[in-house]
């Protein structure tokens, strides 16, 4: 009766109900709470974030060779955050690479200069200000010469390996900064994939930056990680420096390579080396007829007699 009824009200009085409000985040194994899916988002754009904005024009002056073309191809493979232009008419006026790399929005600059048909030299620079070095380039063997069995995926980031010898200088530890900018491929760039499976090595010797580069091959172990093998990939080339401007393109030169012989004059030494061949090779001609001249004996009778 009244106590039944009673019964019956508070039962349905303690019936549990809905809890307004933001719920507690479940609990995984380890008493650890799970991350919320815009955490996890979070995260994964700042893993992706393009923060190192380095854009690199690469481009050349006319008169360049088929070589050079194909290294240039080469270099524009292997950098995926560069970009291209058409040959730069004005040799003289070389400021004015300056304006073309601002209208491409870039700030790093690789200009080959191309004189005589035969020298190529390579300039770099930090658009607008610098400081800017040339290059002589030498030793030069594209790829396509090479036939090389090491490969790479085209827009990978690479590894950049310095020769201990560059902080020995000043003049070279710009040159180690200059290089780290210009040819490492930023990260979350729009066309770098991340990946690192080859490695830019840049040893110094004779005064001279020798460039290599190799793919790094890992070991055949499935749970291994570690790299044991370097298959050379390619291209090969020499930097022999000249001098570094204070500005880019130009200014003031803060450092010049004592050391450094125009190609002109190389090839005016081997002229003349040879001609000195030449010039000994007359001068004992000369001397020999002078002494069968001074010791001549004269004709013997009995030369006639058979």
């Amino acid at each position: 009766t009244m106590a039944s009824e009673d019964e019956s009200g508070s039962s349905g009085d303690d019936l549990p109900t809905k809890i307004e409000g933001p719920q507690p985040k479940q609990a995984i194994k380890g008493g650890k709470k799970r991350p919320s899916k815009a955490e996890r988002q979070k995260d994964r754009r700042d893993l992706r974030k393009y923060v190192n904005k380095q854009r690199t024009l690469i481009f050349a002056s006319r008169g360049i060779t088929h070589r050079d073309r194909h290294f240039m191809a080469d270099l524009r493979d292997l950098l995926p955050h560069s970009k291209k232009d058409v040959k730069f008419d004005s040799k003289a006026k070389l400021f004015l690479v300056n304006e073309v790399a601002e209208m491409k929005n870039c700030n790093n600059c690789i200009f080959f200069e191309a004189r005589k048909g035969k020298d190529l030299y390579m300039w770099m620079s930090r658009i607008p200000s610098g400081p800017s070095v040339k290059f002589l380039v030498e030793n030069l063997h594209t790829m396509s010469e090479l036939k090389l069995t090491g490969n790479c995926l085209k827009g990978s980031r690479p590894l950049l390996l310095f020769d201990k010898n560059f902080d020995e200088s000043p003049a070279f530890r710009l040159l180690k900064e200059m290089l780290t900018q210009v040819l490492g491929s930023p990260k979350g760039h729009p066309k770098v994939k991340p990946f690192v499976d080859h490695q830019f090595s840049f040893f110094l010797q004779d005064n001279r930056i020798w460039f290599r580069n190799y793919q790094l091959v890992k070991s055949g172990d499935k749970g291994s990680q570690d790299v044991d093998t370097l298959v050379e990939i390619g291209p090969r080339f020499c930097l022999n420096p000249v001098r570094i401007l204070s500005g880019s393109f130009g200014g003031t030169t803060l450092w010049q390579n004592p050391d450094f012989v125009t190609p002109n004059r190389m090839r005016a030494m081997r002229k003349r080396g040879k001609q000195d061949v030449v010039r000994e090779r007359r001068d004992q001609m000369k001397k020999r007829k002078k002494h069968q001249a001074k010791h001549f004996i004269g004709e013997d009778e009995l030369d006639l007699v058979f």
